[in-house]
């Protein structure tokens, strides 16, 4: 038997790495996490969802202010923003959070914490800052970075990723945003609302290619409405740094060229799993261009080497990368062959209003075949939204043939929090029916997810064949009220 230095090792110290590092050393296993920058919580914690959702909460309170006379209150002028008061707000809230995620944490848990670059000598040994470190297990979790594409000129321009936009010393003037996927919407609605004046180009004849058309039609009529401008179904030709401002030169679809020119470039064109310079090749761990490929129960074609999060190429959610953490932790540590089910995977995007998701929206059932009803409630309709001046939005319940949920869509105020009603639902196969019984509170937001299951049982119970046969049995009398017909 091979005397190994760690039960388990883990290189990259995310969503996922933490999770597993976590569960692992509290089960008893002798646990390494290597992370190469000085920090622990990666991607997420650093220069994704915290610092993004801190930078919207910023620009949401702002437009708040500039819209104040909607909400019956005086009007009043908004000075301009100083970004680095928001930087700031941004470094504070990851502070407090990295307390959370720190080296001294997992150590009180039982993981002994590295910090540097690692690379494998062998299958089960890796060099790291010149000492070799070797574990029975290895699980790869080293996330992904920002995609680049090699546009002409971009090499020879300063550009923006996420890596650099909450750190910037003040708000730039103008920005061009290249990609209209969930990073470049969230930003480019943000900092429009901060004062940026935002231009957002994108091959794609829409927004939010992975929603359904109606949702990301609406997510593009509101940010439109706000300010936003849209360059669609467009090339980019060519991106030149002229110092006091940048140009990016795009083509249509009908072949008119127009120049684009801003302070500030911002490239949301995607991710790239980070898979350079780990030695993955020398053992040979397969590795293809979405990610580092794995079966079911997130083993790589070396059994004893998993991959988990971002770097797998599956889905790029940092709750998929901690559930991930979970299945390696079963099978690593418990040797129980548990596999991944995304058959319920909840996503969200954080405009606003925010657009969340849970299961298939129709254009996936379509795409799988599946024939489906599609059930809708407008937030117009909802009490507590027109309350709150929330009158854009809707909820979507997609049942299948047998009226089985097969997928939820929100667009509304809290979208994000509404669809974790569903994430139970769905996951703990409650009927629909219990959904329509449920005593929901008065006035929330939340009712919206009790009327939509309601409109799927309302003509059943409200038909006239049920009217007929409890008249019948129970000798009723029918209406006591019927509106005139208008004769003109």
């Amino acid at each position: 038997m091979n005397n190994f230095d760690f039960d388990i090792g883990i290189i990259g110290g995310g969503a996922a790495g933490l999770t597993i590092a976590s569960g692992a050393a509290q089960l008893g296993a002798k646990t390494l996490l290597v992370e190469k920058e000085k920090k622990l919580g990666g991607d997420c914690l650093h220069y994704g969802c915290v610092p993004s959702k801190t930078l919207i909460k910023s620009a949401h309170v702002y437009h708040l202010m500039k819209t104040a006379s909607a909400f019956g209150l005086p009007e009043i002028q908004v000075p301009p923003v100083d970004f680095k008061r928001i930087s700031n707000r941004i470094r504070s809230v990851i502070d407090t959070i990295q307390k959370h995620d720190s080296e001294e944490r997992f150590c009180g848990l039982g993981a002994k914490v590295e910090f540097g670059h690692a690379e494998f000598e062998d299958e089960y040994t890796i060099d790291l800052n010149g000492k070799r470190l070797s574990a029975k297990n290895w699980v790869i979790a080293t996330g992904s970075s920002a995609s680049v594409p090699r546009i002409p000129g971009l090499d020879q321009t300063a550009y923006l990723t996420n890596k650099d936009i909450f750190y910037m010393d003040r708000l730039p003037a103008s920005m061009i945003v290249l990609g209209a996927g969930p990073i470049g919407i969230e930003m480019s609605q943000a900092f429009n609302r901060l004062g940026t004046s935002i231009d957002v180009v994108d091959k794609a004849d829409r927004i939010l290619t992975k929603e359904d058309k109606d949702m990301s039609d609406t997510v593009l009529d509101i940010l439109a409405k706000e300010g936003v401008r849209f360059h669609l179904n467009a090339s980019i030709g060519l991106v030149q740094d002229l110092g006091y401002q940048k140009t990016v030169t795009i083509t249509d679809a009908g072949g008119k060229t127009t120049t684009l020119k801003a302070e500030a470039i911002l490239v949301a064109m995607g991710r790239i799993p980070n898979t350079q310079h780990l030695g993955l090749e020398n053992i040979g761990v397969r590795i293809e261009r979405p990610g580092i490929p794995v079966d079911k129960r997130l083993r790589t074609n070396k059994k004893h080497i998993y991959a988990a999060g971002d770097v797998n190429g599956g889905f790029q959610f940092t709750h998929a990368a901690g559930y991930e953490g979970g299945i390696v932790v079963s099978n690593a540590i418990f040797h129980l062959p548990r596999k991944i089910d995304y058959t319920y995977l909840p996503w969200a995007t954080y405009t606003d209003p925010e657009l969340a998701n849970i299961g298939m929206n129709e254009k996936m059932a379509a795409q799988a075949d599946i024939k489906t009803n599609v059930w809708i409630e407008e937030f117009k309709d909802n009490d507590r939204s027109l309350a709150e001046g929330e009158k854009i939005g809707r909820i979507k319940l997609i049942v299948d043939s047998k009226e089985k949920p097969v997928g939820v869509q929100i667009l509304g105020p809290r979208a994000a929090d509404l669809i974790s009603e569903w994430v139970a639902a769905l996951n703990g196969r409650v009927k629909l029916s219990t959904i329509a019984g449920a005593i929901h509170p008065y006035p929330t937001i939340g009712e919206i997810n009790k009327k939509v299951v309601g409109a799927l049982f309302s003509p059943k119970i409200f038909s006239d064949k049920i009217q007929k046969g409890l008249k019948l049995f129970f000798n009723l009398k029918g209406r006591a009220c019927t509106l005139e017909e208008d004769e003109n």
